[in-house]
Order: structure tokens, then sequence, then C-alpha cells
């Protein structure tokens, strides 16, 4: 199975669980130049943009730790495209969320880290 229907399966199975949490899911894997955000959701009054990273292992490290620097800047440009793009404020409050997946033994869980990076110019 190649990494983009493994990917396309978490970000679902992620979709699922916002949802049970109370989310909105307003987009999904949104791209321009810059790159890709995997879920745009509102939760409550914020406009979350969430990273979705999946492990099969802890081999590599936690699913959350894929997150640096580099992947917060690119996100955080993308979001900024995003927000003009659709003509929104960029004075509403958003959050930047990491949704950690693993699946071990059939069984899956998810490790939601909130307000995971800030805005990285």
């Amino acid at each position: 199975m190649n990494k983009r229907v493994i990917g396309d399966g978490n970000e679902d199975l992620a979709c699922s669980f916002l949802k049970s949490k109370g989310c909105g899911i307003v987009f999904r894997n949104f791209r321009c130049r810059q790159g890709e955000i995997d879920i745009i959701a509102k939760d409550g009054k914020y406009l979350c943009f969430i990273e979705v990273k999946y492990r099969k292992n802890a081999n590599f490290g936690a699913p959350s730790e894929a997150v640096n620097i580099s992947k917060q800047r690119k996100i955080s440009k993308v979001s900024r495209f995003y927000l003009y793009s659709k003509n929104l404020s960029f004075d509403i409050p958003i959050r930047y969320d990491v949704i950690a997946v693993t699946i071990n033994d059939g069984i899956t869980t998810f490790k939601w880290i909130k307000n995971a990076f800030d805005y990285m110019p």
C-alpha cells in the first residue's frame, strides 16, 4: 500500500475523531504552491489548521515529533494563504494542532495536541 493511501486513510480516521469531539471539518487537503494542510476544522471559536501524523511503531519516534520547525513554517505559510484566499480576517482566532495516530494490535489511538505550535514567519 502506498504512503498516499495510508495517509488518506489516517486523515479519514482523524476527521471522524474530530467530528466525535464536536468539531466541524471545513476543508481537507488544502493545497497551494507553499504546501498542504491536512485538515482545516472549526473547534468552538477557533479555526484549526491540523497536521495528521501516523506511525506504525515507535522505531522512528512519536508521530508528533515529525512536525519539526520546517514543517511548522510551511503550515504557517499555507494557513496565511488560506485566510487570504478565502477573504478571512487575519484577526480571527486560529490554532495549529497536531493529531498523532497510532495503530497497535488493531487498536487505533489518537493524541490531539491543541496549540502544538505558534505561527512561524
